[in-house]
This record gives structure tokens, C-alpha cells and sequence, in this order.
């Protein structure tokens, strides 16, 4: 009998669970919306913190405004609703995501071959533009380690994808493959000058306040007008940024 070999169709950016993050398309929302938020938790969408100090007052929401043609069908929103213009030294609002150390393995994060990552995100700003940071900590095994990078956002832009290349941190301690927090990947939605007020950190370095978010001048709590929508934040081994993996709601 004559066998025939049928080869798998062939499907671009095929790797499965390539993304670090989780729930970075905003798919699940178990704790709900909420108001009035003026510190830090967990909040609306699974899996992201708000890290907030002295930053005015937000709602935060599951949306669904997204980048058409791509997939998604949520958001993260962040409205304020009492602004605070005067920026103090200490003011800060982050989005970040904590990557527990035993989903790094795959990085060898703190050896020889570590690996360079791609960090990429969609963001939309209603009345808010300007210069915003990203940042890469990692707390793991005594690391305070930290690499930065700034974006700019124009007036009116809508949606628009931005992408981080993370070289590979072959300095500091290697991670212990446990549940403890590793990295943390942040964006500044604002930033007082205890953030802002030295040299941005853009190769990775023992962790300085001061060079965490040079640069940033939008500030989020500045009106009650602004608000922002963040999805498609995906965090992957590699040299670009790949199309974003979509998992199925119930696996994710």
C-alpha cells in the first residue's frame, strides 16, 4: 500500500503560549469595574495592577473600544474623574503586569544565555498626548534591576501599536523557577520628578528612581477629559513583535 505523507497546514507565527502575559487582550474581568479608585490594586481586568500614588481619582473598566481588524474585543479603560494638575515630586500611576519567575524559564534572565525579548502593546488616549515610559523591573533572587524606554503619543492618533526591544539581562541573579514575582512590565500614565528628574535607564541597570520615566510629559490625571485604552500587551522571545496570540476565553 502506498502511504502518502500529508504535511500541516501552515499558519504564521504558529507558537503556542509564546506570550508571557496573561489575559493581555483584556478578555476576562472577573472582579468587575469599579470608581473612585485613588490607590493602588487590582482592578477591572485580570492579572493588572494599578500602582498609583497621590495621582488623582480613576474608573477603571473592561471596554469595548479596540483596534479594528485584529482580533480583540476589549479593553482596558482608565477614565479620570478628579483631576490633579499639580504634578507632585512623588505622584505615579502604573499599569503593570507582575510575570511570575517560573514562566520566565524559557528567558535564562541573569545568565549568558539570556534572551532578548520584544515587548508590545496597543494604547489609545482620549484628550491626553504627549511622552509616556515603559519599564522592565525585575525584583527576582535580590535583583532590583530596571531598562526603560519612552513613546510618544500624538493628539487624535487613536489606536496605535508600540513595540519594546528588551535585550537579554545577562547581569544580576538568575531567577529561581518558583511563583515569586520576576518582572514587572509597567507603563507610566504619569510621573512626578522623583521619576523624571535624572537620565532615562535604556540598557539594563541597578534600578534609580530618578531614570525610570525621564521624559514623560503626559500626565493622565491632568483633566477629567482624559482617558486611556490599553490592549494586545504581549511580552515574546524574539527580535519583533509577532502578531498577537489570541487563546480561546476558557484557556486563558
Amino acid at each position: 500500500m502506498t502511504q502518502t505523507k500529508v504535511e500541516a497546514p501552515f499558519v504564521e507565527n504558529n507558537a503556542h503560549f509564546k506570550n508571557l502575559i496573561i489575559n493581555g487582550d483584556m478578555a476576562v474581568n472577573q472582579r468587575g469595574d469599579v470608581t473612585g479608585i485613588t490607590s493602588s490594586g487590582y482592578f477591572a481586568c485580570d492579572r493588572w495592577n494599578q500602582n498609583v500614588n497621590d495621582a488623582g481619582t480613576f474608573s477603571i473598566s473592561q471596554d469595548t473600544d479596540v483596534p479594528a481588524g485584529y482580533g480583540f474585543s476589549k479593553s482596558l479603560k482608565i477614565d479620570c474623574t478628579t483631576a490633579d494638575a499639580s504634578i507632585s515630586s512623588g505622584s505615579y500611576h502604573r499599569i503593570y503586569q507582575r510575570i511570575e519567575a517560573q514562566n520566565l524559564a524559557p528567558v535564562h534572565s541573569g545568565s549568558a544565555n539570556a534572551k532578548q525579548l520584544v515587548y508590545s502593546f496597543w494604547i489609545k488616549f482620549d484628550n491626553a498626548s504627549g511622552d509616556f515610559c515603559a519599564n522592565i523591573l525585575n525584583l527576582s533572587d535580590s535583583n532590583n534591576r530596571v531598562i526603560a524606554k519612552k513613546f510618544t503619543y500624538g493628539s487624535g492618533a487613536g489606536w496605535q501599536k508600540y513595540s519594546f526591544v528588551i535585550p537579554g539581562d545577562t547581569g544580576g541573579n538568575a531567577l529561581t523557577p518558583d511563583n515569586s514575582g520576576a518582572y514587572y512590565v509597567q507603563i507610566y500614565m504619569q510621573a512626578g520628578s522623583d521619576l523624571t528628574s535624572g537620565t532615562l535607564q535604556t540598557t539594563w541597570a541597578t534600578r534609580e528612581n530618578a531614570n525610570r520615566a525621564v521624559g514623560q510629559t503626559l500626565q493622565l490625571t491632568s483633566n477629567t477629559s482624559n482617558n486611556v485604552y490599553f490592549t494586545g500587551a504581549q511580552l515574546e522571545i524574539g527580535d519583533a513583535p509577532s502578531d498577537f496570540e489570541l487563546l480561546p476565553f476558557d484557556v486563558q
